[in-house]
């Protein structure tokens, strides 16, 4: 009787497991863990730091979404420290992440634990900044970066009345004084970035429509590292001081490839005794902050670029979903994005260009922000 009974039991075991089997389907490798993560599945999310408000924005959006979407989520914030952005990819691996959203701080430094997640099956999807020198890098959801870049240097011309709205040459011919300031070094977009917007300014700096009085125009010198607004507060104030102290000559644009580094430029030209009005520096700037979005309300920063961050997250969550299924995501750019060991295939959003009288119809009716938040 006792036998009968285990017997039972045994076969109804392997009923279960042949059940579980044919479940599955045919697919196998991450497919199965992509059935499995529709339930209960943890995804990690690495974001860099919480200092700016457009990384909180982005971490918010992408855990969201996942949850909707029904996985668990990790979402890590590193603060702009590398060691433990790693520290906390490894934690996300030791747990068992089915798969990896990774905004990294510095690109280049990921490659041992890239190879831990590719050793345990994990995929990885690069959000917003290309991850370099890695075979194991899956996917890349990002804006369209040398767009940014060219739209900043545009905005800059038409702040300075060198173009019109249409994006037409005014004739006018200076010569203006203008200053450049870059990203991160270690930030794979900022030489997109960069790039961009010199392909707009070189011209008019060729033909003297545009003066970099300062003399520094290699990105190397213009860089920010870390994207700090108090290193680049503290390099316009030099400047200001040893270009622009004669009493007359005045600094007339200021290329900014980011909002917390707009914010920096404003503090410093506002401290050397400039004011808001006919005579302050057209700045451009990055990521639609609140603060910066004031400031352009308020005539201290001309323009920035808007890139709505919940569109972002969606990209990334599809990717990730998609290859967690077996499937393959979309992606409009195969070509592009060489990370020094492959090109990785990348699905890039377009980038909006925020002044003064875009931002109701753009960031308000588009429900970014709402009327109090800006004007209240």
């Amino acid at each position: 009787m006792k036998k009968k009974v285990v017997l039972s039991l045994l076969a109804s075991a392997a009923m279960v497991v042949s059940l579980a089997a044919c479940s599955s389907g045919s697919s196998s490798g991450s497919s199965t863990d992509g059935a499995a993560a529709g339930a209960s599945g943890l995804i990690g999310v690495a974001m860099p730091t919480k200092s700016s408000e457009r990384w909180i924005a982005d971490g918010n959006s992408i855990k969201q979404q996942l949850e909707s979407a029904g996985y668990t989520v990790d979402l890590e914030y590193a603060e702009d420290d590398i060691p433990t952005q790693v520290s906390q990819l490894e934690n996300m691996i030791t747990k068992g992440a089915k798969a990896l959203i990774v905004a990294s701080i510095d690109g280049t430094t990921l490659t041992n634990t890239l190879q831990n997640a590719k050793d345990n099956n994990i995929p990885v999807i690069a959000y917003d900044r290309l991850i370099r020198d890695s075979e194991n890098v899956d996917y890349y959801a990002t804006f369209d970066n040398e767009k940014v870049g060219t739209e900043q240097g545009t905005s800059l011309l038409t702040g300075l009345g060198i173009l019109d709205a249409s994006g037409k040459d005014t004739g006018v011919a200076g010569p203006f004084n203008i200053e450049l300031f870059a990203g991160s070094p270690d930030d794979n977009n900022a030489t997109f970035f960069f790039k961009g917007a010199m392909a707009v300014l070189q011209p008019y700096i060729d033909k003297g429509t545009l003066v970099v009085k300062s003399g520094q125009t290699d990105f190397n010198t213009v860089a920010t590292l870390r994207w700090d607004p108090a290193t680049a507060q503290s390099r316009m104030e030099n400047i200001l001081t040893s270009t622009y102290s004669d009493g007359t000559t005045k600094v007339n644009g200021i290329l900014s490839p980011y909002d917390g580094i707009s914010r920096g430029l404003i503090s410093a030209v506002t401290s050397a005794g400039y004011t808001v009005g006919a005579s302050f520096p057209i700045i451009t700037g990055q990521d639609a902050e609140l603060d910066s979005v004031k400031a352009i309300n308020g005539g201290e920063q001309y323009s920035t670029i808007y890139k709505d961050t919940r569109e972002l997250a969606k990209v990334a969550v599809a990717m990730a979903s998609a290859v967690l299924e077996g499937k393959t995501p979309e992606t409009n750019d195969d070509k592009t994005y060489d990370n020094g060991k492959k090109v990785v295939p990348a699905e890039l959003l377009q980038p909006v260009v925020v002044t003064k009288g875009d931002i109701k119809k753009v960031l308000i009716d588009g429900g970014y922000y709402t009327d109090a938040q800006i004007n209240g």
